[in-house]
């Protein structure tokens, strides 16, 4: 049997629809923390179809990186999927956390580097050189302490080298996030030891580059000393992150929650939900005016604690991270697993007003108390990252169950039906996180191109929302690879539809309705069928998206090689609008709805203002290129139906349009200049290779050949199609330098190839030859050896080949 800190306690599945309830729930699955198991997802409220979720939202001191991306664009897959996959009226809410230690801490930082960076600073009397000596100081006993104390700057480096050298070598035995944060604070002290020691003793009044050493040195000595009455000190932080944070997940086209709560806003609520659990004789305060749960009384009651990771009830780092940098244990704390609910502000701390004296929330009750203002005293769904289940989400469990529990104790009562937790993004092995400073922020991942907002998100569907996901090569290519597909099979539906009159767009009419005279249905209608079921089983299954994106990858493979003749315009269409919905339903594709009946996604189409001059440049093209290769003996007679040069003074386009009438008219003047030749199709060819290579390409349009004498399907430039090329060009640059170095080599035989084996010895290294020109004796008259005498000859023979090659050559 499972020892009690290892057991999973129990878990008291929702009461399903019965059979005379007239309500038929879908078989959904949800992998549920709280079991570590899949279990039937059973709403509260199944009757009006309403599902209430509350997901823990972000702690607003810095920009968002891509590890909290991987949080809530997996967050909104999965509530894309209950509402409009499933049909689900689903409530969301989301906190903002804006004030917590984090916060105090890097506010009160910047507060006190702002005046630091006043010439007319009051607080700090220290000259500049000696304060970032202290502050080096301070960060390395601190953070790296196996470096002697008091050292120099300049003996920093030799002292990383020899004091850490087992991290360096990648030869330590600690944990890979603790060697990711002793290299991080390595990185920090000589990044700062550099700049100190070129600066001198005459360093500049402030240099970006001791920053994160300034930082936490300046709060030590002074941060107890500002006033925390002025609340803008904070607010000014957590306001600015709070807008940049929403900016960023809309870049990243998360919806936006139903509901926003901030901490600041329910500070009463808090503190009425302290003063419940404290009466119920959970809680207990110290005589400094905090207010801690009380572990020990909870499960006395015949509770359960660490529910959702039981195994993780005794691991004090975490207990402790969980408490917050500010945070000094108590010598009143009853035991190391019980937390604060109510902290006792200290100097340089904001608080508001309580029973117990002026404090703030502690981390966990945050959530507690606004979750259970929103939803009462249950809800079906609490979401968040993994790294949060414990000990914040087993705190805010026992706390909460702890408030709504009746009078008499009597069972554990039940907050949260369905834990969801999502997976971790780690690079290198380690946890992509602010505190190893390995992140790249969202806003800089789009600004500078290394991320796009849907390769993102295709990259966490196929990863799945609750596994970890580490960015490697294999997982980027298998992203890219998928989206290209499909990015590629539907440029080729748009072209059905450009190049088909019959067909209307579906904003403007219902293209069955286009279609008459539709043949029977033909095997593909099976397959799309089949695909359908396929995608609707995964998603049952705990939202497996990586099965649901192999389906559709399989049925496009499908579609693309099977025989087209086979298949009717409308069931291509209609493979074609099933997989928008999905790619919409996933928020591939903006804000475009999975049931608005439109085909592709953003990103295949050309600007509309190019269109007429796209399309007559591709149309003639195509024809040029058919009667190129076709024709035995092409006359320019025959190009003026097809091409006719541009007159001048035709109308002038927009100024938008301005850029392709040029590469139309340009194209149609070439084609008309062109003289009855030899050459006549070669140089067709060249000029509708040139426009496509060249002309359009530089203004994002390609346009696609296809064989057959299909028409070119015009398309814009992608980023596989640059990539395409800039290998091909790559290779292509190989096998000039190969040729080159080929030719070069060639050209060296050739040249030694001159000199007469005859005469390759005559030297003053020898003094005698025979009728050959071989060597007999040596400068000093003695006998060539034997063993000498045979390289000799070897030496001789090639030259002799050489040198009759090279008169072979030369001969006239």
């Amino acid at each position: 049997m499972a020892s009690r800190d290892r057991q999973q306690p129990h878990w008291q599945p929702p009461t399903p629809p019965g059979p005379d309830d007239q309500v038929k729930l879908p078989p959904l699955t949800i992998w549920n923390t709280l079991t570590h198991t899949k279990t039937p997802f059973v709403p509260l409220d199944w009757r009006n179809n309403r599902v209430t979720w509350y997901a823990c939202g972000p702690t607003v001191y810095d920009d968002a990186h891509l590890g909290h991306a991987r949080n809530y664009i997996s967050t909104d897959i999965l509530r894309r999927i209950l509402k409009d996959f499933f049909k689900f009226n689903v409530k969301f809410v989301m906190n903002i956390t804006d004030i917590d230690d984090k916060i105090i801490l890097r506010a009160r930082q910047q507060h006190l580097l702002e005046e630091f960076k006043d010439p007319k600073r009051t607080r700090e009397n220290d000259s500049v050189e000696d304060t970032n000596a202290k502050a080096l100081a301070y960060y390395v006993q601190k953070n790296l302490d196996r470096i002697p104390a008091h050292s120099i700057a300049r003996d920093i480096p030799q002292l990383v080298q020899s004091c850490y050298a087992p991290e360096l070598r990648g030869e330590s035995i600690e944990p890979g996030d603790t060697v990711a944060k002793i290299k991080m604070h390595i990185n920090t002290v000589l990044r700062a030891a550099a700049a100190i020691t070129e600066a001198g003793s005459s360093p500049k009044q402030f240099d970006p580059a001791v920053e994160d050493i300034l930082l936490p040195y300046l709060d030590s000595k002074y941060g107890g000393t500002i006033d925390a009455t002025d609340y803008s000190i904070f607010t000014k932080l957590t306001k600015k992150f709070e807008d940049r944070f929403m900016e960023d997940v809309r870049a990243l086209n998360c919806e936006d929650p139903d509901v926003v709560t901030r901490v600041t806003e329910y500070s009463q609520q808090i503190v009425d939900f302290v003063n419940s659990v404290l009466t119920k004789g959970y809680a207990y305060k110290t005589s400094d005016g905090s207010v801690y749960f009380n572990i020990k009384a909870y499960e006395a009651a015949g509770n359960e604690y660490a529910r959702l990771e039981p195994w993780s009830r005794n691991d004090t780092g975490l207990m402790s991270g969980g408490e917050g940098s500010l945070t000094k244990t108590s010598s009143e704390k009853r035991s190391e697993a019980d937390f604060a609910l109510w902290k006792a502000s200290r100097p340089g701390e904001p608080s508001w007003p309580s029973p117990w004296g002026n404090g703030r929330p502690g981390w966990h009750i945050e959530c507690s108390a606004m979750a259970s203002e929103q939803f009462g005293g249950h809800m079906d769904i609490h979401s968040g990252g993994i790294d949060l289940a414990f000990p914040h989400h087993d705190n805010e469990l026992v706390q909460s169950e702890a408030y709504w529990c009746g009078e008499a104790h009597s069972g554990q009562h039940q907050w949260v039906n369905y834990f969801m937790h999502m997976g971790h993004l780690s690079i290198q092995g380690s946890k992509m996180s602010k505190s190893l400073k390995n992140f790249t922020t969202i806003r800089e991942a789009l600004s500078r191109g290394i991320w796009t907002s849907r390769g993102l998100r295709i990259l966490f569907l196929l990863g799945g929302w609750r596994e970890g996901i580490e960015i490697s090569d294999n997982i980027v290519k298998e992203g890219s690879a998928w989206e290209d597909k499909v990015n590629n099979f539907f440029i080729k539906m748009n072209d059905i539809i450009d190049n088909n009159d019959e067909i209307k767009r579906p904003e403007d009419s219902e293209l069955a309705s286009q279609q008459p005279n539709v043949p029977p249905v033909s095997r593909f209608s099976d397959t799309l069928a089949q695909a359908k079921e396929n995608v609707y089983n995964a998603l049952c299954d705990s939202f497996d998206t990586p099965q649901a994106m192999q389906i559709i990858s399989e049925l496009i493979t499908e579609y693309n090689s099977a025989d087209k003749k086979s298949i009717t315009t409308e069931q291509t269409l209609e493979v074609a609008r099933w997989v928008t919905s999905i790619v919409n339903l996933f928020g591939l594709n903006g804000s475009a709805k999975p049931d608005d009946g439109s085909i592709g996604w953003s990103g295949i189409g050309v600007p509309e203002h190019a269109k007429p001059y796209l399309v007559a440049i591709s149309r003639s093209r195509d024809t040029l290129r058919q009667q190129a290769r076709t024709s035995d003996r092409l006359l320019t007679r025959q190009l003026k139906g097809i091409v006719t040069p541009a007159e001048k003074g035709s109308p002038s386009a927009t100024p938008e349009a301005a850029p392709y009438q040029e590469v139309l008219s340009k194209f149609q003047n070439d084609v008309a200049s062109l003289e009855d030749s030899e050459r006549l199709s070669k140089d067709i060819l060249q000029l509708c290779d040139r426009v496509r290579d060249v002309d359009l390409w530089d203004l994002g349009i390609y346009l696609e050949d296809r064989a057959d004498d299909l028409p070119a399907i015009i398309r814009p430039v992608t980023k596989e199609l640059r990539t395409t090329r800039t290998e091909q060009a790559a290779k292509e640059e190989q096998k000039r330098i190969a040729k080159a170095e080929r030719d070069k080599e060639a050209a060296a035989r050739a040249d030694k190839g001159k000199l007469s084996h005859h005469d390759m010895f005559r030297t003053t290294e020898y003094s005698a030859w025979d009728e050959e020109g071989l060597p007999l004796k040596d400068q000093d008259g003695n006998e060539i050896t034997k063993s000498k005498s045979k390289k000799l000859k070897k030496d001789w023979e090639r030259q002799k080949k050489l040198h009759e090659a090279w008169q072979k050559a030369n001969t006239h």
